[in-house]
């Protein structure tokens, strides 16, 4: 997906009540409606890999019950590897990474 895509995708959504929905379906806004940018997208996804939010790639790899990994970019790939091999979705918006629940990839049709 492209930057621009991407950018789209999220312009497009709500948060209401935690869950992401389009604001073409939403209705009405409401009170507590936010805006989902990349912050509030985060907040929804298994893991990141990103150079604008700090995924804190380390700590996640060690919550998961791994050892340190020799690099970053190591642990990002036991990281990532740990969620595809239980069914979530990888996305790719140019150089970053987002690891979505196949549920929340059906849900905003990028399956």
């Amino acid at each position: 997906m492209t930057r621009a895509e991407f950018d789209a995708l999220l312009a497009s959504l709500i948060e209401r009540d935690g869950a992401l929905l389009f604001r073409d379906q939403a209705g009405p806004s409401r009170k507590g409606d936010e805006d989902v940018d990349l912050y509030v997208f985060s907040g929804h996804l298994e893991a990141l890999r990103s150079e604008e939010i700090d995924g804190e790639i380390e700590e996640h790899l060690m919550d998961l019950g791994y050892p340190p990994a020799a690099s970053e970019e190591a642990a990002w790939e036991q990281v990532r590897d740990f969620y595809l091999e239980r069914g979530c979705v990888l996305l790719r918006v140019e150089a970053d990474e987002y690891v979505l629940s196949e549920q929340l990839a059906q849900h905003l049709k990028l399956l």
